[in-house]
């Protein structure tokens, strides 16, 4: 691999980070009970409660400490190590009023309690060793309740894991048998190319999100840290081999501006994408140059710091940048952000370390634009380095029971995410999706529901996938999949992405059940890129068959969103909204839809969605052509399939099927011989 040119030096170096560690912890002290076992931010309390939440806040925030504290090399200007044994005593003191609840009492603690077993390894030498033989003995009492727990079907193994590898390092208990279950499940979750679903809905790989980088390929790698000699043989070679194939991915999944993709449950623990990264430096495990690892994780550090998630007060609050309630989920207390600690684990690192001392590497889309296709979440991604912007379209995961229809959450259920734009999260989600997709409103204008997607094939540059449109009776998000109940089924609705820079040609065909339970006519509506701060909109009406129709919005900073018709969406709007994005207070959707025309069941609807500095050029996009003309006769081929072939300005083609649904009840059964594939190889 041929290492790109060093950038100017403008990520935080090693004393930041440090300096950036001691303020959120020194922040949170004067929530502490007064023995430090608990910490008690404010805000509104988990659905474990605020007993959990506070042995939450002194969790998370120790594994912070173990990172500073481990990589310090004895010095400890704050008194970290003292303050945090006092808070060890007092949690696991059965008789202490501070104690901790115990994993019967609260399930939640079984997640805390890896954190508390990585910090302790950490620290070893600094509070371990030096903690009488009672607290030890409380510490191991509370830890080994952990032994022959049940513990669910995703990451959460890996607390288990972890715990007790710890326990058995330091006298406690610990069963075989619950490591081994650890060690067999991550296999069975693994996919391909370096990419973990964390745990397998309904039996297949679709839980694709940042858990694959800061659980499943960290916490395996810090059990054989912490288990040394006493490790499986060439268990850690082969979680090194594995992280190794994802960090390449993954670093062509931040932007240039710092930030991770905006996708995926629990986003309020930010920093916490770099987990994988500074892993990948601790153990050997990275593609990156050393200094593509500084510079990544300095610029998403700045980018999180600059943008007031760290607030005047010096919390992490539950948000993205600022503060935003709705990013959480039923598990989320006011000391969830602080699983950001995670982000700090180079700070074990030495400062003689590469990493903090040779030059600093661009990121990929820094260098050049890139296009990437990740086969195992069934993603195409698309850099592009004049304004830093990665996009993501999403045609194989969704975080959802391949067998149950369910309704959306926003940030599974998409057609698209990015680094520079987040998905809206409206108070009230009953009107249905509607930013980033191609779905249908029923007469009364609500947007049917995407999940669960079914995979038919991805290629170089696109994408194709299959949906049932349906309009649940409760539209709450549900990372989990939630309640099928009241369900009105409708169409299906096959979707094929071309991504080509800024650009992804979007197009669909709906074709009509006879099973369907919710009544039209219906109307097709595609949805483009969700700006927030958004400084200016316009709209454009096609006539005929649609062909001009565009909405445009500009976004502060000059990055612009757009949908322009390519056929068949006459219609074009914009629709804004206040308080529903995590990015700022008000935001606005470009939208195209057939409008008064009848939709066309079998036909051929095409879009160009566009994110990226300044406004799309319609001149640079493709000539639309295939199997149908427009014309209102729908498909031309035998089996009932489109095909359309896109011919870009400098001639390259690209050629994408779109097969009819393989059954009378619309199953996607048969579909697999759908094709996408990019002629300009």
């Amino acid at each position: 691999m041929t290492t790109p040119p060093p950038v100017a030096g403008t990520a935080p170096g090693r004393d930041q980070w440090t300096a950036t560690a001691d303020r959120l912890l020194l922040a949170l002290r004067p929530f502490a009970t007064d023995r430090h076992a608990q910490i008690h931010l404010p805000g509104p309390a988990s659905g474990s409660g605020r007993w959990s939440d506070g042995l939450e806040g002194f969790a998370r925030s120790f594994l912070l400490a173990g990172f500073r504290l481990g990589g310090a090399g004895g010095e400890d200007p704050h008194g970290l190590a003292g303050w945090y044994a006092e808070g060890l005593d007092a949690g696991t003191d059965p008789a202490s009023p501070e104690r901790w609840p115990t994993f019967a009492e609260a399930n939640q603690a079984k997640v805390e309690a890896a954190s508390i077993a990585v910090a302790l390894h950490e620290t070893r030498p600094l509070i371990w060793d030096r903690l009488s033989d009672r607290v030890r003995e409380n510490v191991l009492t509370w830890l080994g309740r952990m032994v022959r727990t049940d513990m669910p079907g995703n990451n959460w193994v890996w607390f288990q894991a972890i715990t007790e590898a710890f326990a058995r390092t330091a006298g406690g208990d610990w069963d075989q048998a619950d490591l081994d279950r650890a060690i067999e499940l991550t296999d069975r979750w693994y996919a391909r190319d370096g990419w973990y679903s964390d745990g397998l809905t309904g039996g297949a790989h679709r839980n694709y999100d940042h858990y694959n980088g800061w659980a499943m390929h960290f916490y395996p790698l810090w059990y054989g840290r912490i288990l040394g000699d006493a490790a499986p043989p060439g268990l850690a070679d082969r979680y090194r081999e594995r992280l190794r194939r994802y960090l390449d991915d993954h670093r062509h999944l931040t932007g240039g501006n710092g930030s991770p993709l905006i996708q995926g449950r629990s986003l309020t623990y930010r920093f916490a994408a770099l987990a994988p990264v500074w892993t990948g430096a601790l153990f050997d495990a990275t593609p990156l140059p050393p200094g593509q690892t500084r510079r990544l994780a300095g610029l998403t550090l700045s980018h999180f710091l600059d943008n007031g998630a760290v607030g005047r007060d010096g919390l992490l609050s539950l948000g993205w940048h600022h503060a935003f309630p709705r990013i959480r989920q039923v598990y989320s207390g006011p000391a969830s952000p602080y699983w950001a600690s995670k982000g700090f684990a180079g700070l074990l690192l030495p400062p003689a370390h590469p990493v903090w001392n040779e030059p600093e590497v661009p990121l990929p889309v820094e260098e050049a634009d890139f296009h990437r296709t990740l086969a195992a979440p069934g993603w195409l991604v698309s850099g592009t380095r004049a304004d830093g912007v990665v996009r993501v379209v999403n045609h194989g995961s969704d975080h959802a029971d391949p067998a149950r229809l369910v309704s959306d959450d926003p940030v599974y259920a998409r057609l698209a995410y990015s680094t520079h734009v987040a998905p809206e999260m409206p108070e009230d989600p009953a009107g249905g999706p509607l930013d980033s997709t191609v779905t249908l409103l029923d007469p009364h204008g609500n947007a049917a529901h995407r999940r669960p997607l079914h995979r038919i094939g991805t290629g170089d540059r696109a994408g194709v996938s299959r949906s049932r449109a349906h309009w649940p009776g409760d539209a709450s998000w549900d990372p989990f999949g939630g309640p099928d109940t009241d369900q009105r089924t409708g169409p299906w609705i096959t979707v094929a992405s071309v991504v080509r820079g800024p650009v992804e040609i979007r197009l669909a065909r709906v074709d009509a059940t006879p099973d369907e339970t919710a009544t039209g006519p219906f109307t097709l509506r595609f949805g483009g890129w969700p700006l927030a701060r958004h400084t200016g909109a316009s709209v454009h009406q096609g006539a005929g068959a649609g062909a001009g129709a565009a909405a445009v919005v500009t976004g502060s900073g000059g990055l612009v969103s757009g949908l322009t018709a390519l056929r068949g969406l006459g219609h074009a709007e914009v629709a804004t909204a206040a308080d529903a994005n995590p990015l700022g207070p008000d935001s606005a959707t470009p939208l195209l839809t057939t409008g008064d025309e009848p939709l066309r069941y079998g036909a051929l609807y095409a879009a160009a969605a566009h994110l990226g500095a300044g406004a799309p050029d319609p001149a640079a996009l493709p000539a639309l052509g295939g199997d149908d003309d427009g014309d209102g006769d729908g498909p031309a081929g035998g089996d009932g399939s489109l095909t359309a072939v896109l011919t870009w300005p400098d001639g390259t083609r690209d050629t994408v099927r779109l097969p009819a649904p393989g059954s009378p009840t619309g199953s996607p059964t048969g579909s697999a011989d759908g094709r996408a594939s990019d002629d300009a190889s």
